[in-house]
């Protein structure tokens, strides 16, 4: 049956409060720095580590959770929970007090990706067009975190740009267990085929350059979408210094690489994905080797640039989730990818404002370039689906 179409767009408004959620703090981690006593952002940055590691590690229970327990019930409990974690976020009084409410705002974000991303596409006619969709409404949540606490932050305060999302989340849960019919049966028990078929041992090599190349784009993601803030705030120091004008060029950008995923989600149905996949990752080295040295404007259209890129970039993990994985297990296979590939890049979270403070932005984006080639190294091992060697079934 398909999802009724209140429940598609609440699991899409969900993917944007996901990762409005975590990003607010990166915004404004020089207000609440100031307040909590640090001479300097990068010195308050690693203390939002644990939220993302929570982040990636919740994947695994909450998958699981997901598959056998149920979605319906486990996407509202991420709406609660995540709207309950801001307002603790809200209330906090010091830097320690942050970490331990990004942490716990961390764990109730990490259910959606393995929860809420597998519910969309358990029926979809064009699974790479709606993980497009999708990608678009989590990344324009990036753009609305950057806009908004920037407001909040010039007009009301940093506490504010927490409360805000978090009452529009409790509203959000309310409704979609209002409009989401109870599920009868847990996917696990539900009888489904993935599209394609892998021998055992093609499935463990597509496991592991799946979650290796999953390592690298999520440290991109990390690195960029916690620190593309304070390089506008350097790179235009002299040209733009308003928090809230800042804050909306931080949007454009977020918004206009958003629909990369749209456009990369619609190819996707129609061509292979590794060639597709490595043509993108590709893009990113130059534009991240022009960006190291870049200022002012040219900075900011080449940061629109790699965002392009990157973002263009995450569709593909899912799609490969939903195209090799049968139903019944995809939010734990998508969990334990998870777990590895954000348990591990929160590492970027946590080094960006020391690394910041010691090497600077230029070396940080040369050191990006590095990863994007070792990423394009772990697409070139994906199975080639126009060799032979993965045979169609039947379509779900």
């Amino acid at each position: 049956m398909m999802l009724n179409r209140k429940t598609s767009l609440l699991l899409n408004l969900g993917h944007a409060l996901d990762h409005l959620f975590l990003l607010i703090f990166a915004t404004a981690v020089t207000s609440i720095a100031t307040e909590f006593g640090f001479a300097r952002w990068e010195d308050l940055m690693p203390y939002s580590a644990g939220a993302f590691l929570l982040f990636g590690i919740g994947s695994v229970p909450a998958g699981r959770l997901g598959d056998l327990w149920g979605r319906r019930s486990m996407i509202g409990i991420f709406f609660f929970g995540i709207g309950a974690a801001a307002m603790l976020c809200a209330a906090v009084q010091n830097a320690w007090q942050m970490a331990a409410a990004l942490a716990l705002l961390g764990a109730f974000s990490s259910i959606y990706h393995p929860v809420g991303i597998p519910m969309l596409l358990q029926h979809a006619r064009n699974p790479g067009l709606t993980i497009g969709v999708n990608g678009l409404a989590g990344n324009l949540g990036i753009a609305v975190a950057a806009i908004l606490t920037g407001l909040m932050v010039k007009y009301v305060g940093w506490r504010a740009a927490f409360i805000v999302p978090a009452l529009l989340s409790f509203i959000c849960g309310f409704v979609f267990l209002r409009v989401t019919p109870a599920e009868t049966e847990s996917p696990a028990r539900r009888k489904n085929k993935s599209s394609i078929h892998l021998s055992p041992k093609l499935l463990a090599r597509l496991f592991v350059v799946m979650t290796f190349a999953a390592i690298s784009s999520s440290l991109l993601f990390n690195f960029t979408t916690n620190g593309n803030g304070q390089l506008l705030r350097e790179r235009f120091l002299g040209l733009v210094e308003d928090p809230a004008l800042l804050g909306a060029l931080l949007a454009i950008v977020y918004a206009v690489a958003s629909l990369a995923q749209v456009i990369v989600g619609r190819l996707i149905d129609r061509y292979p994905l590794k060639r597709l996949y490595l043509a993108i990752v590709l893009l990113q080295i130059p534009m991240f080797l022009l960006a190291a040295n870049a200022q002012g404007w040219t900075l900011f259209g080449l940061q629109i640039g790699f965002m392009v890129m990157i973002f263009g970039a995450i569709p593909f993990t899912d799609a490969m989730i939903v195209r090799y994985v049968d139903d019944a297990i995809r939010s734990r296979v998508s969990g334990m990818r998870l777990a590895v590939s954000f348990g591990i890049s929160s590492l970027a979270v946590y080094l960006l404002g020391p690394a910041v403070k010691s090497a600077g932005f230029s070396n940080l984006l040369l050191a990006m370039a590095l990863i994007s080639s070792c990423t394009a190294a772990f697409v070139l091992m994906l199975p080639d689906e126009s060799d032979g060697t993965v045979r169609a079934i039947a379509e779900l």
